[in-house]
């Protein structure tokens, strides 16, 4: 199995080329083959979305500023995909194209939809369409595409059917397939390894974080919050998790965006990437 680590852990270190150079080495040292990219911190950005970006808890540092592919292949490393938004691949598909070849990617992940009514079926179904059209698209042209959940996806359209249910059902299995975040679906409360089964061969992707408390000092109640953490210190049962999904996806991809041990994305990344290598075996 491989194992990748998301872009978006590394912005807040992406504060020089030299550091990037740096970043990469420790991320194949600790046992990673290489990155998910996010089309976002690949090209130049505003002001006003590195601001947004930050607020929500994902800095993007200077990423856009660096020749990703060249430094990426400099160490040995490869990209296993290449996160955009729908709206950019209704609207600049040869630009998303360009993008995805230059990583020689072939997967290429829509994450949740912003401003997006998750409660309305009628929407949901018409996003579900929109996902077949430029899926049929790219698989025409040598690519796949993948949907990305977040925990929107599982509120209810109706009384039976989640959001996220009308995107499965409703998609092409040919031409519409899963990158499965089982952290913000276990934060929401849903059974990830039903779902799995449910996706069976259009799960891909997995992204993995663990879900656990930090606490620096005793609680003075008996309720903490939870968030994400460092694999193996969490309670999710990753172990199991990838007991049933093993035999479909095609590699592993770490996200864990905020609360970091000692603050810091590379310690994080580091500790994850032992855990990785002592359960799920060597890449």
């Amino acid at each position: 199995m491989k194992y990748y680590v998301q872009q978006m852990m590394l912005g807040s270190l992406c504060t020089s080329e030299e550091k990037v150079k740096k970043l990469l080495k420790e991320i194949k040292r600790s046992g990673y083959s290489g990155l998910e990219m996010n089309r976002y911190m690949i090209h130049p950005t505003s002001f006003l979305v590195r601001a947004l970006t930050r607020l929500a808890g994902m800095p993007s540092g200077n990423a856009g500023k660096y020749n990703w592919s060249k430094l990426i292949k400099e160490e040995g490393l490869d990209v296993i995909s290449l996160h955009t938004d729908l709206g950019s691949l209704e609207n600049d598909y040869e630009g998303v194209i360009k993008d995805a070849k230059d990583f020689n990617t072939s997967y290429i992940v829509i994450t949740g939809m912003y401003r997006f009514n998750y409660q309305d079926l009628n929407e949901v179904k018409k996003l579900a369409q929109r996902l077949n059209v430029v899926g049929e698209r790219l698989r025409k042209d040598g690519f796949k595409l993948l949907y990305h959940n977040h925990n929107i996806e599982l509120l209810k359209v109706d009384e039976i059917n989640r959001a996220y249910d009308i995107l499965v059902n409703e998609t092409s299995l040919e031409n519409v397939n899963f990158e499965l975040d089982t952290y913000w679906f276990s934060e929401a409360g849903a059974d990830v390894k039903k779902i799995i089964k449910t996706l069976n061969k259009r799960l891909k992707l997995w992204h993995i974080t663990d879900r656990g408390t930090r606490l620096e000092k005793t609680s003075i109640t008996p309720i903490v919050k939870s968030d994400s953490v460092e694999l193996g210190t969490g309670n999710m049962d990753l172990n199991g998790i990838y007991d049933i999904s093993k035999d479909y996806i095609d590699a592993i991809i770490l996200e864990t965006h905020r609360n970091f041990i000692n603050g810091s994305p590379l310690d994080s990344l580091k500790i994850s990437g032992k855990y990785l290598l002592n359960n799920f075996g060597e890449k």
